[in-house]
């Protein structure tokens, strides 16, 4: 039985995710968030000055990715253990974050307690990663989107209004509406906060 609250440091390049994984861990009285950064040199600087059990980080963040700050922290000694937080689809991450050094990996697509079991039982000194069915390939809703309606999923991302993505691509506001019924509808959510979430998990 878990009895010592676990302190923890969270980076990720999205705010919306730090905003969201700040509430949940907040609310929940095992854990001690101490910082979130939103690039791996940030996350670096946080371990440099704090003392913490488990980092939580993104595998593509800004500056240093996931895997350089795997690296930087093998070179330590009392480095936080590390678990990878991504929505990055490949198969081929976990491996790589065993690799590096990292202690667990958690999907984006996984439900929130998967991420919370995942930091306790690394926090215990456990290994956490995921079988990865190869013979089960995941569907990847963003394949049927075309290059501008990608585009336009990432401005949306990054909180841009329908105004701004217009100004953004210089076309009007109704031709923004229009390519975004269609990308709603190709991914299959029915408004801009649900397009969005699902952009920052990955897919499904």
């Amino acid at each position: 039985m878990q009895t010592k609250i676990i302190d923890l440091v969270i980076a990720d390049k999205s705010p919306l995710v730090l905003a969201g994984l700040t509430q949940m861990f907040g609310e929940d009285d095992r854990f001690d968030l101490l910082a979130t950064a939103a690039d791996g040199e940030r996350f670096m600087e946080a371990v440099d000055r704090l003392s913490f059990d488990v980092g939580v980080i993104g595998w593509q963040m800004p500056y240093m990715d996931g895997g350089e700050v795997l690296e930087a922290l093998g070179e330590r000694e009392d480095a936080p253990r590390i678990v990878v937080y991504t929505g990055e689809p490949s198969a081929s991450v976990p491996r790589q974050v065993m690799l590096k050094g990292g202690a667990g990996f958690c999907s984006k697509r996984d439900k929130p307690e998967i991420l919370l079991e995942t930091v306790i039982a690394v926090a215990e000194g456990r290994m956490a990663f995921p079988f990865v069915d190869m013979s089960k390939p995941q569907e990847d809703p963003f394949d049927a989107l075309t290059a501008r309606e990608r585009e336009l999923l990432a401005a949306l991302a990054d909180g841009l209004t329908n105004s701004a993505i217009a100004r953004e691509f210089d076309i009007s506001v109704n031709t923004v509406k229009f390519h975004l019924k269609n990308l709603y509808g190709k991914i299959g959510v029915a408004n801009r906060a649900q397009a969005v979430a699902l952009y920052f998990r990955g897919g499904p």
